[in-house]
This record gives C-alpha cells, structure tokens and sequence, in this order.
C-alpha cells in the first residue's frame, strides 16, 4: 500500500464522516439505521418472553354431559367435579357450553378447542370396581386450522383435563382398594403363622425319621445275624432231604421183598388149606372109637384147621405188608418231595436273608434323604413365612397412610427431579441469541442498502482505495449497531451469565457480518445484496437457532455448517447462557476467518468486476425501476 493509497482512502473516510453530519436528515437516517435492527430484536424477544405464562386469556370450551353414577351407596358426578377443579385452574380460561355451542365455536374458530364429557363418564369410571370395567373417554375437538401455536397450547390443556380426570380415577381406586389392603394384610399375616406351623411339622417329621433311622440300623445287625442263621438252617435241611431221600430207597426196596413175602405166605397157606380139606375128608371122627386114635384125628384135624386159619392170617398178612410196602413207597416219594420243596425253601431263604440286609441298607439311605428333605423344607417354609409376615407388616404399615398421599403416590409413583445444566431464568433469554444474531444480518444488510458501496469506476480511486475507504464507516455502524442492541437488551432483562464475553462477542459478530455483507455487495453490487438477502432466508431456518437442526428437512441439515450465523448463535450462545471453551473457541475462529477470507476475496474480485457491476447498475437505472 503505497502512499497515494493512504492519502485517498483518507479522503473517503474523510467526505464519509463529514457527509453524515451534512444536515439534519442524514444524521436523522444514520441514527435510524443504528436503531432499527436493535429494535428487529428487542420487540421479538419481548414477545417470545414467556409464551406459555400468557395462556389465561385462551378460551378453552368444556361441555359437560356426565349424567353422574352411583359408587358403594354414594351418588357421584365425575364431570362435574372435573369442571370445578378446572374453574380453580388459571392456566387456560376454561368456558363451560352446551354441546352444540362447542362443536359450533370450534368449527366458527371462536375456540381454539373444546372438551365434551359424556355422559357416562362417571359409570364407566366406578366400573373399574366391577367384573366389567369399561374405560372412560373423553373427546377433544379442536381447530387445526386456527393457529399452529395455539393447537400446541390448546394440547396442554386437553392433558390438564386428561390429568385431572386420571386424579379423579385414582380417588376412586383408592376407595376401591384401600379396604382391600388390610384384608389382604390379614390374610397373609395367617399364611405366614400357617407356614410357620408347617414348617415345625417338617421338623417334628424330619425328627421322627432320624429316630426311625436310629432304629432301622440296629435292626440291619440283627438282620445280618439271622440271615446268617437262615443260611446254617438250609445247611441242615439240605443235609435232612438227602437223608429222607435215602430212606426213601430203602422203603422201596423193602417194599418190594414184603410183596416177595406175601406172595409166598400166600402160597403157603393156600397149601395148608387145602392139606386142611382133604384131611377133613379122609377121616370122619365121630366114625372112630374113643381113644388115642381118635384124639389123634380129632390140634390133626383142628390142626389142619388152625393150619387154615393161620394161612388165611398169612394171606391177611401179606396184603397188609403188600399195602404197608405200598403206603411206605408213597410216604418215601411225599418223603422225596417235602427234601425238595425243603431246598427251595432253604434256597428261597437265603435270598430273603440277602434281601433283607439290602432294604435295611436302603432304609437308611431313604431315612437320611427323608430327614435332609425334611429340614430343608422346613427352612424354605420359615423363610417364607418371614418374607409374608413382613410384607404383612408392610401392608399393616400401609393401611395407616394418609389416603390423599396414597393416591398421589398410585397416581405418580415415580418424580422427575430437573436438574438443569446452564439453567435460563425465561424463554426470552433462551431464543435471545437467534434473534440477536438475526438482527445484526439485517442491520448489515440494511446499512449497505441505505448506503450504498461505492463502484470506483468514472473516479479517481483505484477499487482497493474506494473498498478500503468506505468499510470504515460501516464498521462503525455495527459497532453502534451492537452497543444500541446490548443497551436494550440490558433494559429487557436478558439473562447473561458472562457480560464482559458476552459484549465482546456480539460487537464482534456485529462487525464480521457488516464486512461480509458490505464486502458481497461491494465486490459484485446489485447481485451481492440480492446474495445477501438468500442467505438470510435460508439462515433463519437452516442455523440451528431455535429448533434443533436434527428435526429439519435434510437440505438444511447439509447447508446448516456452511452457514455463517450457525457459528454466530453458538458463539453468543456460549457465552451469554454458559460458555463452553470447546464450543466457543472453534465457532470465534471460524468468524474471524471468515472477515478476513471475506475482505481479500472482495478486493480481488472487485479489482476484475468493480467496471461489469458498474455498467449492470447503470442498466437497472435506465429502466427507471431501480
């Protein structure tokens, strides 16, 4: 920069500064222009101050059809409760209609919305207490069509009478179910003793099964013992049978020589019979004289007939040893089978001995299960009947509470507890860094519309003297621009957690927009406010600044980091809410940058376009519309 280049940009600051005191009007215009943006802000802010404190004066219609109930003997009307606790509720003004007056006013747009109550909002409610509960309704009528915030608002207050109307349900659970507590308070207080006494049972039990055990295993001894006796005792009978079977032989044997024997005392006896009979007829004794002879014929002839008799005895004889042979053959072969049936009994015996030891083994095994089974449930019921004698006691404890905390409590069983990080005292302040940032654009904006850059063709500046000359006053108006705009929102009651950063910040933003805007319009004329006015548009919706940037159209998601007051909101965010360093630091370097970026490229650009510009401005005028 040479020192012509001084000398003249010296002398457009210079006539700049001594033209904006020329007369009355310019300097009137210049503090307008110094004004009005702080003005853009100021007024929005105050009217987003507190949107949701002002609803008092929103009608909200309620037609109440409820034709009441009856509950445990007690007449109830649940719409007409709801409309009086409403009546007490300041937030909205709550207007009570007919039906038709609702329908008719939120159709005409004389209501935002309505509530109509039916009417048998009170019998379906104390159904809950029956075997058929039906569920109450409520009908919400409202006009979308009438106003974007309001139907917002109007939908808080269809929650208000959603949440009332829940309260008033919960009053009537709790007459329903308080009773009901201490009844099952009762009931399993006496489960509890009822378990504690079957758990002493089980030990009782598992008690007598020990001693049972103690039993069974002195009787395994004597078990043993006699099955070891058994075993010698099939020994012996064993030992018996083998002799029975051998004396069974010698039966038969002998059986066979009586028959022998029979057979020849039979024979003869049937010899002497006969001998006995021809004797008989030889000799006739009454024929023969008395005397030796005589006798002799005469223990002859009753010899001959004792000789028959004694034959006949034989004969007797020997079918009766015939039979005794054949009983003795039959008694040996019972004899035979008794030593076998002996052997399996002795066999069997032993078995039953060997079986007898492994279930008194068994006994105790199944004893000792028994027993371990036993005091195991024992304790399962003691620990059950502690968890409901306590949760009996819970519920004892219970019944004593107060009825209105018990119903809070069953209507919201669990709090939200707030806890605020960088809390903002009013919704002014919270949307005061859109609308702040928003103002200074148009306060730029407005600036170099009202005053003009100058091209430098058909005068004596070179471009970078007439660029360089006239940023100055224009930076000077955003400086005023800014302190106007901190002056008031001061008067407001903005809320600024860090003034000195705060101040500094919004001077700074003041002035890198000015220098972009003026360097845009300065650089290619007419089309640079036309550009200017574009990126207004698209930043008051693509910047973040009161909705979150993630809810919006993907179009604007993409522009939303090339945007420059995207890091101008965050940057007077940070440091009028809660600064952040991280959040700070990148957003004031970007700014920085891009005054910087903005003032090279506008003196390369206009040292090439500053003529073409020229020349389009003068074609506008020609056409006497611009």
């Amino acid at each position: 920069m040479s020192r012509k280049d001084i000398g003249m940009i010296a002398e457009i600051m210079k006539h700049d500064f001594k033209g904006a005191f020329a007369n009355p009007i310019v300097t009137i215009v210049l503090i307008a222009i110094i004004i009005l943006p702080s003005l853009y802000a100021l007024l929005n802010i105050q009217a987003c101050w507190d949107p949701y404190g002002n609803t008092g004066e929103i009608e909200f219609a309620i037609a109440n059809l409820d034709k009441g109930a009856t509950f445990e003997g007690t007449k109830l009307n649940v719409g007409n409760e709801l409309v009086k606790d409403l009546k007490n509720n300041d937030k909205f003004k709550w207007t009570v209609v007919t039906e038709d007056e609702l329908r008719d006013g939120v159709y005409n747009g004389d209501y935002y919305a309505g509530i109509v109550i039916p009417k048998n909002l009170s019998k379906n409610i104390v159904s809950i207490t029956s075997d058929n509960p039906k569920q109450a309704k409520l009908e919400y009528v409202v006009n979308v069509k009438s106003n974007p915030v309001a139907t917002k608002l109007t939908d808080t207050a269809a929650n208000t009478v959603y949440t009332t109307l829940n309260a008033k349900i919960v009053e009537v659970i709790n007459v329903a179910a308080y009773g009901k507590l201490g009844e099952l308070q009762e009931g399993l207080a006496e489960g509890a003793n009822k378990l504690a006494s079957g758990g002493s049972q089980l030990q009782a039990g598992a008690a007598q099964v020990s001693s049972g055990a103690g039993q069974v295993a002195s009787g395994v001894d004597q078990v043993e013992d006699g099955a070891s006796q058994v075993q010698q005792g099939a020994d012996q009978v064993k030992q018996g049978s083998d002799q029975v079977q051998q004396g069974a032989s010698q039966v038969q044997e002998g059986k066979t020589a009586v028959q022998q024997g029979a057979d020849q005392v039979k024979q003869g006896s049937d010899q002497v019979q006969q001998g006995s009979e021809e004797l008989d007829a030889a000799v006739d004794s009454s024929l023969l004289p008395e005397g030796p002879v005589k006798e002799y014929v005469e223990g002859s002839s009753e010899l001959a007939k004792g000789s028959g008799k004694l034959a006949n005895g034989s004969v007797s004889l020997a079918e009766g040893s015939s039979q005794l042979a054949d009983g003795a053959s039959e008694v040996a072969g019972g004899a035979s089978q008794v030593a076998g049936g002996a052997n399996d009994l002795a066999d069997g015996s032993v078995q039953l001995a060997g079986g007898s030891v492994q279930l008194a083994e068994g006994s105790l095994s199944l004893a000792a299960g028994a027993e371990l089974l036993g005091n195991s449930a024992a304790q399962a019921l003691f620990t059950a009947a502690g968890s409901l004698g306590s949760t009996a006691d819970q519920l004892s404890a219970l019944t004593g509470i107060n009825e209105t905390l018990l119903g809070d409590y069953i209507f919201s069983p669990v709090k939200l507890d707030r806890h605020e990080v960088f809390p903002v005292p009013d919704y002014g302040s919270n949307v005061a860094p859109f609308y702040l940032v928003l103002s200074m654009w148009v306060g730029a904006l407005i600036t170099c519309v009202m005053i003009e850059p100058k091209s430098s063709a058909g005068t004596k500046y070179s471009p970078f003297e007439m660029y360089t000359g006239k940023l100055l006053i224009y930076v000077i108006l955003s400086i005023l621009q800014a302190c106007v705009t901190l002056i008031g929102a001061h008067i407001l009651g903005v809320y600024v957690d860090n003034p000195p950063l705060f101040v500094a910040s919004v001077i700074l933003v003041s002035v890198v927009f000015m220098i972009l805007i003026y360097s845009i319009i300065s650089a290619i004329g007419t089309v640079g406010k036309g550009l200017a006015v574009i990126l207004l548009v698209l930043q008051i919706s693509g910047s973040g600044g009161v909705y979150p940037i993630e809810i919006m159209h993907n179009f604007f998601q993409t522009l939303y980091p090339y945007l420059p007051m995207t890091y101008a909101i965050k940057l007077i965010r940070e440091a009028q809410l809660g600064v952040v360093w991280s959040n700070y630091t990148p957003a004031l370097i970007i700014l920085l940058a891009l005054g910087i970026v903005s003032v090279i490229a506008a003196m390369l650009i206009k040292e090439k376009a500053d003529k073409a510009s020229k020349y389009f401005e003068i074609k506008l005028e020609e056409s006497e519309l611009f």
